[in-house]
């Protein structure tokens, strides 16, 4: 299985792409598969400042509802809306159209403590 590069993720299956100050986040394609078909996904509110390694959102699949935790502290500014109404996404496209919040402010001195692809992939493989 291969992750994109240009990412950041946690021991927990999230990543994180940063672009200056604002961050996507999502869950990985190692997260999607075990969990297996996502059907209902509860996501933050708008304006919620968030803290590292707390809940970020709720993913439901037919296995089981799974937390989704921060990869670092911010504000969501934004919410993949479409997932509400159409979960599958976050199966089909999760480093793309599966995204699942994005966060401003975000504080940057906690990305040296995520994992680059190299280390995320030794991390899955072992």
């Amino acid at each position: 299985m291969s992750f994109p590069d240009k990412y950041l993720y946690t021991k927990d299956h999230e990543w994180i792409h940063v672009n200056g100050s604002e961050a996507t986040v999502g869950i990985t394609s190692f997260a999607q598969s075990e969990l297996g078909e996502v059907v209902f996904i509860e996501l933050p509110v708008v304006g919620a400042t968030i803290t590292k390694g707390s809940t970020l959102c709720v993913v439901e699949s037919t296995k089981a509802a799974s937390d989704v935790y921060a990869p670092v502290g911010g504000i969501v500014s934004e919410v993949n809306a479409a997932l509400v109404n159409d979960p599958s996404s976050l199966n089909s496209d999760p480093h793309g159209a599966g995204w699942l919040v994005k966060l401003t402010n975000i504080t940057e001195t906690e990305l040296p403590s995520l994992l680059d692809v190299t280390s995320y992939t030794s991390h899955v493989n072992a």
